[in-house]
């Protein structure tokens, strides 16, 4: 083909582009970074950024699973309670080798860590039936069935099963839910006791000083976004994080509590005291695989290791999905690269998190800011992991970044995968509503299990009463009948005296 010169009238033939630059080391080469269309600098910032906006998974761990004494831990039916310096050590342990595992046998940019539901799920319903061994013993049984579904390709198999509207439906819904996350976290939404839910701030106001800090590091990260910084994510992160630090230096605002609303949400952005610290590993090890079928009988054990098993398999299924979108690594049907290893690493995470008694490791959907940094590899995992496992030494370190930093970001990353609505056809009614309960109902009811199970319910209904009920999987009839199940486990629980 050529182009006419139109100041000369020659023809000319149009540039030919440069071809892509070979991969010229081993680290190159093993981790596909040129393939991918990346760089080592850039899966470097982006394994720094996963993990600062992760980081606070060793602080929040500790306090949901432990305390400083039985008084102030969660006690378990034998008034047992886990060391929150010890849940704190075997938090980064177990993330640091779970996301190096996963980046090094599934080479994506995915961090993994103690996953939020679970524990508080562990720390305010199972431990009132059974010990924290036996409830960690549930948690190694739960991740050894998600390993068996991936290991034999079932869990590949559902998820080749459903829908491409309702995956680009599940990644927009984990959009919409990050950034939910981080409004609250911040303080910028605020529960309400009377009147609607939620509010803006404080009765519909922004008094609290580290939400105004959340403002200033989600526009200042917006704005390098929007110019295509490079490092604008990371860039936002360290200035918005000295920024705190000079707010907290000169006002003392402190931690937030009862007495203090304007505090700071988690931890408070000052270095203080010892910054290294061996690490206590004592918990790794000291689980009950199946104490609990002897206490509370095998009916009740099988329940709540069903409802373990949903809640694990779905929410990391949904936030892989979403995630490798985010990367530009999924094919046209929503499967990624390494599709049967991340499903079999994951679950090995459930695993080791229960073994270490941190509660089950899964993927989390703070990884998508450092894929918004430009990580496309698992290299960026490595990094991260590498730096969870430096966290196990360097804790006050790991808390400087104070959680309404690490909020800008989610939000920002939230609108980034956004992006992903354009794949629904919303003309079409009978996907429509489906996309949009999944998207609704991911933060409205804080889960990603929910909504992916209220869409599959409602896809395989209209679509049967259309008359296209040819058209919806087998597997996502099974899928769906379990999900009707784990809905009604509270109802069944009780008829069944479980």
């Amino acid at each position: 083909m050529t182009i006419l010169d139109t100041t000369s009238g020659t023809p000319q033939h149009p540039a030919t582009p440069e071809p892509p630059q070979a991969p010229n080391s081993f680290l190159d080469r093993f981790f596909e970074i040129t393939k991918r269309g990346s760089t080592v600098a850039r899966e470097v910032r982006g394994g720094l950024v996963t993990f600062f906006t992760m980081a606070y998974i060793v602080i929040l761990n500790p306090l949901i699973l432990g305390g400083f004494s039985a008084d102030n831990a969660p006690t378990d039916v034998a008034g047992g309670w886990l060391s929150a310096a010890q849940v704190g050590a075997v938090t980064g342990l177990t993330a640091g080798v779970m996301t190096i595992l996963f980046g090094l046998v599934a080479n994506l940019p995915f961090g993994l860590a103690a996953g939020l539901g679970i524990n508080s799920f562990l720390a305010v319903a199972v431990i009132q039936e059974v010990t924290w061994a036996e409830a960690m013993g549930l948690v190694v049984i739960n991740g050894i069935l998600i390993v068996l579904f991936g290991v034999t390709g079932a869990r590949t198999a559902i998820f080749r099963a459903v829908p491409k509207e309702l995956k680009a439906a599940i990644t927009v819904g984990i959009g919409l839910f990050i950034a939910f996350i981080g409004f609250v976290d911040s303080g910028f939404v605020r529960a309400t006791t009377a009147g609607p839910p939620v509010q803006l701030g404080d009765n519909g106001s922004i008094t609290s000083v580290p939400t105004m800090v959340f403002i200033v590091g989600l526009l200042v990260m917006g704005v390098l976004v929007a110019r295509k910084v490079q490092g604008g994510l990371l860039i936002g992160i360290v200035a918005t994080t000295v920024l705190a630090g000079v707010v907290e230096a000169f006002l003392k605002i402190g931690p937030g509590s009862a007495s203090n609303p304007g505090g700071w949400h988690l931890n408070t952005p000052v270095l203080s005291g010892q910054l290294v610290s061996a690490p206590d590993l004592s918990l790794v090890g000291q689980f009950d695989m199946f104490g609990a079928f002897g206490r509370i009988g095998g009916l009740a054990a099988t329940m709540l290791v069903f409802t373990l098993v949903f809640t694990n398999f779905f929410d990391a299924m949904g936030t892989m999905t979403g995630l490798a979108k985010s990367a530009g690594v999924a094919h046209k049907d929503g499967t990624f690269p390494r599709l049967k290893s991340a499903f079999v690493v994951e679950g090995l995470g459930a695993v080791a998190g229960g073994a270490t008694s941190g509660s089950s490791n899964t993927v989390y959907i703070d990884s998508a800011a450092g894929i918004g940094e430009g990580a496309r590899t698992g290299l960026a995992s490595v990094i991260t992991g590498l730096l969870f496992l430096g966290s196990m030494f360097l804790t006050p370190l790991t808390s400087v970044v104070p959680l309404e930093v690490a909020a800008a970001a989610l939000v920002v990353v939230g609108a980034m995968m956004m992006a992903q609505i354009r794949e629904i056809k919303f003309s079409k009614f009978s996907v429509a509503l489906p996309a949009f309960l999944t998207i609704v109902t991911m933060p409205l009811t804080y889960s990603i299990a929910n909504g992916i199970g209220v869409g599959f319910i409602s896809w395989a209904v209209i679509s049967a009463c259309s008359g296209k009920a040819r058209k919806v999987h087998p597997l996502m009839w099974v899928v769906t009948a379990g999900f009707l199940v784990y809905f009604a486990r509270g109802s069944i629980n009780a008829l069944l005296g479980a």
